[in-house]
């Protein structure tokens, strides 16, 4: 069994009643909406980072190929 901790969090009004209403709906507790809400944010969060990263990282790919390949038309 995972170990809770109980934190304490300042929301805004109509966030809060969101929170009661989705929470009343779904039939779920505030904490497990919370929890999946987290979860889900995290998620989306590391995603976007790594596409990102990708990006970034295939521009400099395509740099350090344009470059080498340039080298290589000057030697031939």
């Amino acid at each position: 069994m995972r170990s809770k901790r109980k934190v304490s969090l300042t929301l805004d009004e109509d966030l809060c009643a969101d929170i009661e209403k989705a929470s009343k709906t779904l039939n779920m507790a505030k904490s497990q909406l919370a929890q999946k809400a987290f979860r889900l944010w995290l998620t989306k969060e590391t995603e976007a980072l790594m596409a990102k990263g990708y990006e970034e990282m295939a521009e400099e790919d395509k740099a350090f190929a344009d470059l080498t390949f340039q080298s290589q038309k000057e030697i031939l």
